[in-house]
């Protein structure tokens, strides 16, 4: 009888520690379903954020005239003109299209403008060392919700502008919020994606927002602004953005208490700045921006002298590009869930391809040839942009800790560097040496820079440190979240003891079943 009764309460131990097992996994799975929900809603969040900020960065170009007209004495900004006005800001010689930098007709008036375009990236630049920082230690939350909130000001700013100084002004803020926006937006993506395809196709979507985004505000502007007055606009844009901040409130309150509960501090910026790894990434993405940034200011009066452009085609310069770019990224991720280790090369080939259609663009002579150079920078970029971005977040897990926000803000200065420099110094390169010359130079740059990527080929077998971020995770899960966090890592990659016996723990079970729970969630580390 005792043997019975021994064998018997060692049954019901086994039932009620297999129901804890089964409930424990059971919590696990609904979390992890709603972590993953979580996510793809924080990735939308993102996305609108990058969409409005390219939006409000091009939707301008349409209403400069205006105020051009209103420097010149010409009246108060605004599209009052009567439709045949003779005025340079009249509604009737204002493009609904006009996809390039509004020409003037003296040099103190192009500086202005220039300098106007250059503001937002300049002040960009300053800032996302600072920004890069404060988000690797506070989080991407908060960072991402203040860089909402100055671009709603921005906006709001650009809406009641009546001068250039304000336009000044909203500019330089917008400059201020995006330092914030768009690093932490970036680098939440590359956290809470951290695993490979998912990661590639997540940034991947947010480069095709930041491309659609560059297309659409010139005629979302354009037309706005010819029926409806210059502030609806940017009192649109201002909704959403106002709509977009409520939402990231909604998932990941900035002050509440998640990820950064257990994260390490991140690597500082400057340390960053000299890996040789990250600083080739870095200039691949300063380089492959060099055409589009330059071209942009530049090529619209060329196309008015050289082949006699009308505004409308002038204005529709770059609308075929937006095709090819998003065609880019969809390829782009493709390949690289299929041949990881390839990543460097697609790069490469979108810095030969950007090269190669630089200086195919002075040898064009009509507006339906114009348009094939220009589609094939396009692709160039989105190649390298969906290759590298993906590459930067992966060096940071092998060679640093596993922060993204100083990293994402060296990416961004990469892209501001080129941003900066177009409005103001393409004018002047044209002027002194010629349209032709600066293609040429810009094409040969990228194809001299696409054999430096060689450099990051034997990336894919470099091994993760054994970062501080892991070894928080090894003291043992101290919640529901470490636990999720924890399994996100080791549950696919984990080993079954033969047999399904439970491990000395008795989870042995719950390793195996949660091992199919979603194709997303693998290792951090997996990139070849």
């Amino acid at each position: 009888m005792s043997e019975a009764g021994a064998a018997g309460r060692a049954r019901g131990a086994a039932e009620r520690l297999s129901e804890a097992v089964g409930e424990r996994r059971r919590q696990l799975g609904t979390a992890m379903g709603e972590a993953r929900r979580q996510r793809r809603l924080l990735l939308v969040v993102v996305c609108v954020a990058l969409l409005l900020d390219n939006m409000l960065y091009m939707v301008i170009v349409p209403i400069i005239p205006d105020y051009i007209a209103a420097m010149r004495g010409g009246g108060a900004a605004g599209p009052s003109a009567p439709a045949g006005g003779n005025g340079s800001g009249g509604g009737g010689n204002r493009s609904l299209l006009p996809a390039r930098y509004p020409p003037a007709s003296g040099d103190n008036e192009d500086v202005q403008i220039g300098v106007l375009f250059a503001s937002k990236a300049i002040l960009q630049l300053l800032v996302n060392p600072l920004s890069g920082t404060l988000i690797d230690r506070v989080g991407y939350e908060a960072p991402l919700l203040a860089g909402l909130a100055v671009m709603f000001l921005s906006t709001a700013t650009f809406a009641f502008a009546e001068n250039y100084a304000t336009l000044f002004a909203a500019r330089s803020l917008q400059g201020l919020g995006s330092a914030f926006a768009d690093t932490a937006g970036i680098a939440l993506i590359a956290d809470r994606y951290a695993e490979e395809p998912a990661r590639s196709r997540a940034l991947g979507t947010a480069l095709a927002c930041i491309s659609f985004g560059s297309l659409a505000a010139p005629p979302f502007g354009g037309v706005l602004y010819e029926f409806a007055g210059k502030r609806v606009p940017f009192l649109v844009l201002a909704c959403v953005c106002v709509l977009d901040g409520l939402l990231l409130l909604l998932l990941a309150p900035p002050g509440g208490t998640g990820a950064r509960a257990n994260m390490p501090v991140g690597t500082p910026i400057h340390r960053l700045m000299i890996d040789p790894y990250i600083a080739v990434v870095a200039g691949a993405l300063a380089t492959c921006n060099i055409p589009l940034a330059f071209l942009e200011p530049t090529i619209a009066n060329w196309m008015k002298d050289s082949m006699g452009a009308s505004e409308w085609e002038v204005g529709l310069t770059w609308l075929p590009a937006f095709f090819p770019h998003v065609l880019g990224v969809y390829v782009t991720v493709r390949l690289a869930a299929a041949y990881p280790h390839l990543q460097w090369f697609y790069g490469a080939l979108g810095m030969a391809i950007i090269g190669a259609s630089s200086c195919l663009v002075p040898a064009c002579r009509n507006f339906g040839q114009v348009i094939v150079p220009l589609c094939g920078i396009c692709f160039g970029i989105a190649l390298v942009d969906t290759a590298l971005l993906p590459t930067l977040a992966f060096l940071v897990d092998v060679r640093h800790v596993s922060v993204y926000g100083s990293v994402y803000a060296i990416a961004d200065i990469s892209y501001c560097v080129a941003y900066a420099l177009g409005p103001i110094v393409a004018g002047q390169i044209v002027h002194t040496m010629g349209f032709a010359q600066l293609n040429l130079g810009m094409g040969l740059a990228n194809v001299l820079y696409a054999p430096v990527l060689l450099f990051l080929k034997n990336v894919c077998q470099m091994k993760p440190s054994h970062s501080e971020r892991n070894i928080l995770l090894e003291e043992g899960p101290k919640g529901l979240y470490d636990t999720i966090r924890m399994e996100e890592r080791k549950g696919t990659g984990k080993s079954l003891q033969p047999g399904g016996e439970m491990d000395e723990n008795g989870m042995g079970s719950y390793h195996r079943d949660l091992k199919g729970v979603s194709e997303e969630d693998s290792s951090d580390y997996e990139y070849s």
